[in-house]
């Protein structure tokens, strides 16, 4: 089981959305991490080949995707960030309806349905209509139309966007779940969504992967370490105008922060442990001056 990509560039008029990305993926989880517009939702369209790349490769255990056509879309399953569907289906018509597009028997379509409607959670609302569907139901709908054919390949494009965090609890843990024996690539700029269930992390900004690795091997890669200091209100923007500021809490009299600097920015402040969260906003955050709200 191997997904491999090889130097792919996607150009629209002229500009490069993603540039010169390699890489290669096999079982199990991995997290897309990057702010939006960073080219994360192209690179996934070009691996369910709704787009081809302008210059570059993608193959599936060494076949060309675009050659292999509708064999590799029978073993791919994909959750777009927007998904469509028809208001007034029931959740049960709707995932039968995707079902008979991918091509799957009435019978087996409709064990699939059931068994899936039970995994995500939703065999109680498999009669109502998607329209009255929270947010969170709708997503764990999508993610149960992109397992009706039991892929080998899951992409999943900003499956938590919008849910609240018990949602984004319940979508770790079936993500989780469901990256046995298959590829799992899910995109995200919620450092949350994928710190504890990804095998390998991507970092992507301006089109390229900047840094991939483990959790451990990303919080490594970064040169700066993290300092907690309280300092009163009156100094708080100054030390935003001079340091990169990954976290500001309010405190009697004055502001927590954490601070990235390489050495020890002020006497009294204490190192603290690097997160994954620090290394997002290292790369993707503010730096030093630039515009920040201040308490």
């Amino acid at each position: 089981m191997e997904l491999k990509i090889e130097h792919i560039t996607k150009e629209f008029k002229g500009a490069k959305a993603v540039h010169d990305v390699s890489y290669c993926m096999k079982s199990g989880v991995y997290g897309l991490l990057g702010v939006n517009g960073a080219g994360k939702t192209t690179l996934m369209r070009m691996l369910c080949t709704l787009l081809k790349p302008t210059e570059g490769r993608i193959t599936w255990n060494g076949e060309d995707i675009f050659a292999m056509k509708g064999e590799y879309r029978k073993i791919l399953g994909y959750l777009p960030q927007d998904f469509g569907f028809y208001p007034d289906f029931t959740v049960g018509d709707y995932l039968m309806y995707i079902a008979s597009i991918k091509g799957l028997k009435p019978a087996v379509a409709k064990k699939r349905t059931e068994i899936l409607t039970r995994k995500v959670g939703l065999s109680k609302a498999s009669k109502k209509k998607m329209k009255t569907l929270s947010g969170g139901m709708k997503r764990r709908a999508g993610i149960a139309q992109a397992m009706l054919n039991n892929p080998r390949i899951l992409i999943l494009d900003e499956p938590t966007a919008g849910l609240d965090p018990n949602e984004r609890v319940r979508f770790r843990n079936l993500i989780s779940e469901l990256s046995t024996e298959r590829l799992v690539l899910l995109s995200t700029h919620i450092v949350s969504d994928i710190e504890d269930i990804a095998k390998e992390i991507l970092l992507m900004k301006e089109g390229e992967i900047k840094y991939s690795g483990t959790s451990e091997q990303i919080i490594a890669s970064m040169p700066e370490r993290v300092w907690r200091v309280t300092v009163p209100r009156k100094y708080v923007e100054r030390v935003l105008k001079t340091y990169r500021v990954s976290n500001v809490k309010s405190v009697p009299g004055g502001a927590e922060l954490n601070i990235l600097a390489e050495t020890r920015p002020f006497s009294e402040a204490v190192e603290e442990k690097i997160t994954l969260e620090d290394v997002f906003l290292y790369y993707f955050g503010e730096k030093a001056g630039e515009e920040y709200d201040t308490l």
